[in-house]
C-alpha cells in the first residue's frame, strides 16, 4: 500500500509538473483526446494517416523537362471524415511571384508545376487553378473520405528544373538533383488539422511515413542513386559495374563502383536506349534522386548493428574533379558508425546512405546533397551533420517547418560530439563557437532572445537560424551536463523509442525526460526553450571558506548554462572546476557556490566554453 502511495503522489506530481509548461490551445487538444499523454508518451488514440506512392519520372537531360505519373493510396486513420485533401506541390517555389524568405534570381524561377490529368478514384477530376496559392493546394472530394477509408488518386504532372540549383536543380548540363519532384497528399495531424503551410525555401518540412515505389526512366550511361533499395540492379548496370556494387554491400573499405574511365568507355550502365531504375522503401517520409552521366561511384559498407550484423552502405557520388568527394564514402561511413555506437547511439535505421555533390548541404532520407569544399575537414563536418538529420527529422517524424529546433538542433549536437571525437576538444570548440553560439550571443537584436518554442513559420533570418541551429544545441548539451551521460542517454532512448515512426511535438520531449529521468526538469525547459532568455553570467562577490571560497554568481541573461570556475593560484598554477546547470534550480536569478582551493588563490573567472558569455567583463575577480 505503502508503494502505490508513493507511486500515485510520484504520478501526480509529474502531471502537475507537466501542466507548467504553457502549452499552445491546439496543443492542449492533443491531451485531452488522448492522442499525446502528460508523461511523454503516445496516447491510446493516438493515430497518423498513411499513403502507398506508385511514382514513374522520365528525364532526359540536357532536356530541363521532368514528366511524372503516380497513384497514390491515401488512409484515414484519423477520427474526423475528410471533405477535402491539401496536395503539397513544392516546387512551385520557383514560379514568379511565391511568396519566400529570400529573393530569386532567373534563372531560379520557372513556371511550376504543372498538373495534366488528375483522377479521384478513377473518375475525372478538374484540377483547379488558384493564382493566389503555390507550394500547397486543397482539393474538394466528390465523396468524403470517412475514417478507416481509403482513396485512389492519380497525378500526370511535368515542369521545369531550375537552373540555378539549391535544395534540388540542375547541377550541370547533364547532372540533376530531384527531390521534392511530385504531387504529395500534406499531413493531416491532431493539433494542427491539414498542413497548409507555404514552403518559404527557409524552412523546412513535414511529411507522413510513407510506402513507395519510385521508377526513374532516363537514357542509357545515366546513373541514378537515391532513397530506398535498387531493386533489379543488374538489369541498369553493366556486369563488371554490378559486381563491384554488390562487393561493396560487404566492403569495410571503399570500392570504386564506377570510376571517370568507366563513365568515358560507356561501360557504367547497360546500352539500352532508356534504363529503368527502380527503387522501393517503405514507412519513410520522403524520397530524393541524382541523375548523372559522368559522376564517380564510391561505396562500402558498416555494421551498424553489432547485436543482429546488420550492415549499412555508405556511398559517395561525385564530379572526378571533387578532391574531397574522393573521401566521402569513408567519411559517410564512419558517421553511420560512430552515430550508431555513440550519440544517438541507435543504430543507422536505413540501408544505406549516399552523399551526392551538389550545392546545397541538405538532408533526404538515405541522401545527402552537398557542395565540395578545399578543407575535407569541412567537408566531413558537412555530411556529418547532414547525415545526423536520419535521425531527426526522419526516423522521428518532427515537423520542422514549425519546430524545427527539434531536428537541426539534434543534428548540430550530434556534429559537434562526433566532431569532438575525430578532432579534439580544443578544435571543435572554436569551430561549434564560430558557427552555431557566436552570432547569436554578440548580437543584442530582439529577434535573438526570442523563446526557441516560438514556430518557425512566423520567424525568418538569423533569429529562426540560431533558435533552430545553436541555442537549441546548447539547451540539450545543458541538459546532458545536468542529467549525465547515462541518464541523459536513457531519457533520449526512451523519447526515440517512443515516438519513432510518429509525429512527436516538443512537449512529448520534454514530459519524457521528466517521467524517465524521475526529475522536474521545467525549471530548466521553461528558461531554456520558453522564455526570452540568452546567456550572461557575472561573479558578483567572493569571500573566504574554511575550504576554499565563496562564490556568488548573477544569471543576468535567464538561461541555466554551465560554467567552469578558473582559479589562477600565486605561483601562477591554475585549476578548473565544472559547475553544472544544476547551481541554478533553486534560484534562476542568483546562486551561491563554494569552490575548494588547494593554495592561495590570485584571481578567479568564469568560463562558459561553448556556453559563450554575452558580457564577460563581470567575470573576473582579483584578490587584492
Amino acid at each position: 500500500m505503502r508503494y502505490l502511495i508513493i507511486l500515485a503522489s510520484f504520478c501526480l506530481s509529474l502531471s502537475l509538473q507537466a501542466q507548467e509548461l504553457y502549452q499552445p490551445r491546439s496543443i492542449k487538444k492533443v491531451y485531452e483526446n488522448g492522442t499525446h499523454t502528460m508523461d511523454g508518451k503516445p496516447g491510446k488514440n493516438y493515430w497518423e494517416n498513411h499513403a502507398r506512392y506508385d511514382i514513374s519520372i522520365t528525364t532526359t537531360p540536357p532536356d530541363r523537362n521532368i514528366q511524372g505519373r503516380e497513384r497514390i493510396v491515401y488512409t484515414n486513420n484519423s477520427p474526423d471524415t475528410l471533405k477535402y485533401l491539401v496536395i503539397k506541390l513544392f516546387l512551385n517555389i520557383h514560379r514568379p511571384g511565391a511568396p519566400r524568405d529570400q529573393g530569386a534570381t532567373p534563372d531560379y524561377l520557372t513556371s511550376g508545376v504543372h498538373i495534366d490529368h488528375f483522377t479521384e478514384n478513377g473518375q475525372e477530376g478538374a484540377w483547379k487553378h488558384y493564382p493566389d496559392l503555390f507550394t500547397w493546394h486543397p482539393v474538394g472530394l466528390f465523396q468524403p473520405l470517412n475514417p478507416g477509408d481509403s482513396i485512389t488518386l492519380t497525378f500526370d504532372w511535368h515542369y521545369e528544373i531550375s537552373l540555378k540549383s539549391n535544395r534540388e536543380g540542375m547541377i550541370d548540363s547533364t547532372t540533376y538533383y530531384l527531390a521534392y519532384f511530385y504531387p504529395r497528399v500534406a499531413v493531416y495531424d491532431d493539433y494542427n488539422g491539414w498542413d497548409m503551410m507555404d514552403f518559404m525555401e527557409d524552412k523546412e518540412f513535414y511529411s507522413d511515413f510513407n510506402d513507395y515505389k519510385v521508377t526513374f526512366h532516363v537514357p542509357k550511361n545515366f546513373v541514378v542513386w537515391g532513397t530506398g533499395t535498387l531493386e533489379h540492379p543488374e538489369t541498369d548496370l553493366q556486369p563488371a559495374v554490378l559486381d563491384r556494387y554488390k562487393e561493396s554491400l560487404h566492403s569495410d573499405v571503399p570500392i570504386h563502383i564506377i570510376t571517370a574511365k568507366d563513365n568515358a568507355d560507356k561501360k557504367a550502365t547497360t546500352q539500352n536506349d532508356m534504363n529503368s531504375w527502380e527503387f522501393t522503401a517503405r514507412d519513410i517520409p520522403d524520397m530524393a534522386f541524382g541523375i548523372s552521366d559522368h559522376y564517380d561511384w564510391d561505396g562500402c559498407s558498416v555494421v551498424v548493428d553489432p547485436q543482429t550484423g546488420r550492415r549499412a552502405a555508405a556511398n559517395a557520388a561525385y564530379n572526378d574533379t571533387a578532391t574531397d568527394f574522393h573521401y566521402m564514402a569513408g567519411y559517410a561511413r564512419h558517421s553511420l558508425q560512430w552515430l550508431s555506437a555513440n550519440w544517438p547511439g541507435i543504430p543507422y535505421p536505413y540501408e544505406k546512405t549516399t552523399v551526392f555533390q551538389g550545392y546545397a548541404g541538405m538532408e533526404y532520407p538515405m541522401m545527402v546533397n552537398d557542395q565540395t569544399y578545399q578543407d575535407t575537414s569541412f567537408s566531413r563536418f558537412v555530411a556529418e551533420h547532414e547525415i545526423s538529420h536520419t535521425y531527426m527529422p526522419f526516423y522521428m517524424g518532427i515537423n520542422e517547418t514549425r519546430y524545427g529546433f527539434m531536428d537541426e538542433g539534434w543534428a548540430t549536437t550530434f556534429e559537434y560530439l562526433i566532431g569532438v571525437a575525430d578532432m579534439g576538444q580544443q578544435k571543435e570548440d572554436a569551430l561549434y563557437k564560430q558557427f552555431r553560439v557566436q552570432d547569436w550571443i554578440t548580437n543584442p537584436s530582439p529577434d535573438e532572445d526570442l523563446p526557441i518554442i516560438t514556430p518557425g513559420d512566423v520567424l525568418t533570418g538569423e533569429g529562426l537560424g540560431n533558435n533552430e541551429y545553436g541555442k537549441a544545441s546548447l539547451g540539450y548539451l545543458a541538459m546532458k551536463d545536468l542529467l549525465g551521460d547515462v541518464l541523459f542517454k536513457k531519457c533520449l532512448h526512451a523519447y526515440m523509442d517512443r515516438w519513432h515512426g510518429k509525429h512527436p511535438i516538443p512537449w512529448d520531449f520534454f514530459y519524457t525526460f521528466d517521467e524517465v529521468s524521475h526529475k522536474n526538469l521545467n525549471w530548466f525547459w521553461k528558461s531554456w526553450y520558453f522564455e526570452n532568455n540568452y546567456i550572461d553570467l557575472s561573479l558578483l562577490k567572493v569571500k573566504k571558506s574554511a575550504r576554499g571560497y565563496f562564490l556568488t554568481l548573477k544569471n543576468t541573461g535567464g538561461m541555466p548554462a554551465p560554467v567552469n570556475v578558473i582559479l589562477t593560484y600565486e605561483d601562477g598554477s591554475t585549476d578548473s572546476i565544472h559547475e553544472t546547470p544544476a547551481i541554478w534550480e533553486k534560484d534562476l536569478k542568483q546562486t551561491e557556490i563554494e569552490i575548494p582551493a588547494k593554495k592561495q588563490v590570485r584571481a578567479i573567472s568564469l568560463d562558459g566554453g561553448i556556453f559563450m558569455d554575452a558580457n564577460p567583463t563581470d567575470n573576473d575577480w582579483q584578490a587584492k
